[in-house]
């Protein structure tokens, strides 16, 4: 495991820009946000294997807006990703707006890019207190990137500051991960309040995309029906088919720098993540269309 992660960290290296001076394509993509006030249920591994089932199993172009201070997306997939260039915090800390385009790189895997791993987003969340209009600024960067890819998926920090407002406010639809454990089912309440704030005080029109069930192992079946009975009895048009089972080749992948498909294609959480994919692409494509491509 040393030498794996000692060899992965070394992927992190410079590389040129996706499409630099990006022009506006055809495109008109859904931007969803991977948000819970929670962390460890999941929300990263989600983000990263949710992108890559919709770029490798959907066919689809894929974008993902790493705005966690943490950077584990790029972590996650160190063996595809070349991380340099501009930074998500220069984006959002111009004084004259900028385009999100100039964060983006490709990756090593077919349709799906991303933006680098910025660890100054944590002084970038306190910095946005003093700007005007500062839910807005990802929204309005991203005016570019809503036409060059079909989904844009951001994964949030693991807290309601700034930076998690701006995600909401630039999304489309928030995508709910919950482990089978009582704080993760209480965050879900604290997320779904903040829903309500942004499409009453904010006039942003922010739909559920699914409260997705994560973690859950076969061998705490007390602990599944008590939880899953609460998330049913509280949120049950909420909560998506799929659920994400507890699989050690989800951890093994992240360790190796790999999507899931990458690293045991045929495991149950490559199936599950499959599964997801689907029910995702279903549910927006029966959703009204608020990704129009004008904001």
């Amino acid at each position: 495991m040393k030498n794996l992660l000692s060899a992965g960290l070394k992927k992190l290296r410079p590389v040129s820009p996706a499409e630099p001076n990006a022009a506006p394509g055809r495109s008109r993509a859904q931007v969803i946000a991977v948000a819970a006030q929670k962390g460890g249920v999941g929300k990263t591994t989600t983000t990263v294997n949710l992108a890559c089932a919709l770029a490798q199993t959907q066919g689809q172009r894929v974008l993902i807006i790493d705005i966690d201070p943490q950077g584990h997306v790029a972590s996650s997939l160190r063996e595809s990703v070349r991380i340099a260039g501009t930074s998500l915090s220069d984006i959002l800390l111009a004084h004259t707006p900028r385009d999100l385009m100039e964060a983006v790189r490709d990756s090593e895997i077919e349709g799906l890019s991303l933006t680098p791993p910025d660890k100054a987003l944590n002084e970038t969340d306190t910095r946005l207190s003093t700007r005007v209009g500062r839910e807005y600024i990802l929204q309005g960067a991203l005016k570019t990137a809503r036409t060059r890819f079909d989904t844009i998926i951001i994964d949030c920090p693991p807290n309601l500051g700034n930076l998690t407002l701006n995600a909401l406010v630039a999304a489309d639809q928030v995508l709910v991960p919950c482990d089978m454990s009582i704080l993760a089912f209480e965050g879900v309440a604290d997320l779904l309040g903040t829903v309500s704030v942004v499409n009453d005080r904010l006039r942003h029109p922010l739909a559920v995309l699914g409260i997705l069930r994560t973690r859950v192992d076969g061998r705490t079946q007390q602990i599944n029906e008590a939880i899953g009975g609460a998330l049913d009895e509280n949120y049950r048009h909420l909560i998506l088919d799929t659920a994400i089972p507890v699989n050690s080749a989800l951890a093994q992948a992240q360790a190796a720098g790999r999507s899931i498909f990458q690293y045991a294609p045929t495991s149950r959480g490559a199936q599950a993540y499959k599964a997801l994919a689907g029910e995702v692409v279903s549910r927006l494509q029966a959703a009204p269309s608020a990704a129009s491509g004008a904001r």
